[in-house]
């Protein structure tokens, strides 16, 4: 299926993928405003304690307490959502979680001290954590092959302009000096879960959620709501089939759907790879990303004026995520990820050197160096990293697997944020920029483990990625390998009969 005919044939299921994906907005948009409000003499005045100085200032403990009992909540959000979304069904999963999301935003929003503020955190963080693996896993079962990426992709956008919009309405509210100065961003997290809650109540269920449950006309029903029904080529019957001979193929490779089962037989490399690529976000330097900002400020840039440079640099964040759409039919997944990582190692290199120099053009150039940085991120790992770990994992899995991988991802998270600190803070290890070099070395091994273990997937349905695992190809052969999931070897005969008068052939060609 070519680019312009999936569009043509799934424009409902780009706008319901769309819809969903849109919840991480908020995810994106709290964590990026709590490293903001730490700024807020209000915010501090409210719920820090008075300093020596004689200003107020949320203590490093209780910073680090809010920012990870955010990552906290997240754990426990996959975890549930690995269970719920399995049994009833991405759609209702998402509507509760989005009904508790509008429920806990109270807390945040009348939090009395910061005590409460950290329990709002968690409640919080526990829809956020739902919210990033089941908007993936939707976007990546509603549309065909060539659709798969730009909308598993579109989710880092969504992350991205959460955070730009935490930007911009800090930016505003940074002159007050009320309780309005935090109350305003946080009553503005209202804004997002109201209309998608009224979107998702009447959208159509995963076709594929349908067919391991055995329900055939509920997957029929769902794909009619997400065409448009104006192909006279396109075959329903022909397409739940096709969704039925994968599904029973990989029953027939790997029994069970529990998370015991991601760690047996072929799926225990599947889940390293998704584990490993979620794993190399947060290794590869990320969190270094926000401190461009600093580093101008210290190199003489006015205060008030590190909102717009932190704008404009989540701007660019955009652009690469829309600039990644344009490269990924042309390079493929493996070539822009591993391609990526070695740049990042480059810069991430060159800032170390920098961080030798105290001179004010060195800061400059450090600054500069680092919104380069958040560029290719944003080109390359960002987005493509949620177009690789939905194509990876195998579709009776995937809900588990991507749970398993973004709690480690936000376990190493955790894990790397203190690190930072450490590094950063003139009061402990006092590294400054020279930090660099230690992210430059994990990138360098994250370049390493990708260019042996990591596949290209690209134009590969889920049926013949699932046949390359079995024969354990090489993550350096997937590209160049033929396989045939319809020969003999791997028929079976459906039980319903769904396929009497649907040839293999017509399946292959569908």
């Amino acid at each position: 299926m070519t680019l312009a005919r999936g569009l043509r044939l799934y424009p409902k299921a780009i706008g319901w993928s769309v819809l969903l994906s849109s919840a991480l907005v908020m995810e994106g948009y709290d964590l990026a405003l709590l490293g903001s409000l730490y700024a807020s003499p209000a915010f501090n005045q409210k719920y820090g304690r008075l300093t020596p100085n004689g200003t107020y200032k949320v203590p490093a403990s209780w910073q680090s307490a809010l920012s990870n009992g955010a990552r906290a909540g997240e754990v426990i959000g996959l975890l549930i959502n690995g269970v719920v979304s399995e049994r009833w069904g991405y759609r209702k999963t998402m509507v509760g979680a989005l009904t508790a999301m509008v429920a806990f935003i109270f807390v945040l929003f009348f939090a009395p001290n910061v005590e409460t503020l950290v329990v709002g955190e968690v409640l919080c963080g526990i829809e956020w954590g739902i919210f990033q693996t089941l908007a993936v896993s939707y976007a990546s079962e509603v549309c065909p092959v060539v659709l798969r990426p730009y909308l598993t992709t579109y989710i880092n956008m969504c992350w991205v302009f959460g955070q730009f919009v935490a930007a911009g309405v800090n930016r505003g509210a940074v002159q007050r000096h009320d309780q309005w100065a935090y109350r305003i961003p946080f009553a503005i997290q209202w804004v997002w879960p109201l209309p998608i809650l009224i979107g998702c109540l009447f959208a159509p269920e995963s076709p594929w959620w349908h067919v391991r449950k055995g329900d055939h006309e509920g997957a029929r029903r769902a794909l009619q709501r997400l065409t448009s029904g104006n192909d006279p080529n396109f075959s329903i019957d022909d397409t739940i089939a096709m969704i039925e001979h994968t599904n029973e193929l990989e029953k027939e490779l790997s029994a069970g759907t529990s998370y015991w089962d991601c760690f047996k037989g072929i799926d225990l490399r599947r889940t390293e790879i998704v584990c490993g690529v979620w794993i190399v976000q947060t290794l590869c330097g990320q969190n270094i990303m926000g401190y461009s900002t600093y580093f101008l400020v210290q190199a003489g840039l006015p205060t008030v004026h590190s909102f717009d440079m932190s704008m404009g640099q989540l701007g660019l964040g955009l652009l690469g995520t829309m600039g990644s759409w344009f490269l990924m039919p042309h390079f493929g997944r493996r070539t822009l990820h591993l391609t990526g990582v070695s740049t990042l190692f480059v810069i991430l290199f060159i800032v170390g050197c920098l961080g030798f120099s105290d001179t004010t053009s060195a800061k400059w150039a450090v600054g500069a160096m680092l919104i380069v940085f958040t560029f290719v991120y944003d080109f390359t790992v960002g987005p493509i990293s949620y177009s690789l770990v939905t194509e990876i994992s195998s579709t009776r899995l995937k809900t588990k697997t991507l749970v398993l991988a973004r709690s480690c991802y936000n376990i190493s998270n955790i894990v790397v944020n203190v690190l930072t600190n450490y590094q950063l803070n003139s009061t402990s290890w006092n590294w400054g920029v020279r930090a660099a070099y230690f992210w430059a070395g994990t990138a360098f091994i994250c370049a390493v483990w990708e260019f042996f273990r990591l596949p290209e997937p690209k134009g590969r349905t889920y049926s013949e990625l699932d046949i390359l695992f079995e024969q354990r190809v090489s993550a350096r052969k997937f590209k160049s390998t033929k396989v045939d999931p319809f020969d003999g070897e791997h028929q079976y005969t459906h039980p319903s009969e769904v396929m009497e008068d649907v040839s293999l052939e017509k399946i292959d060609k569908q």
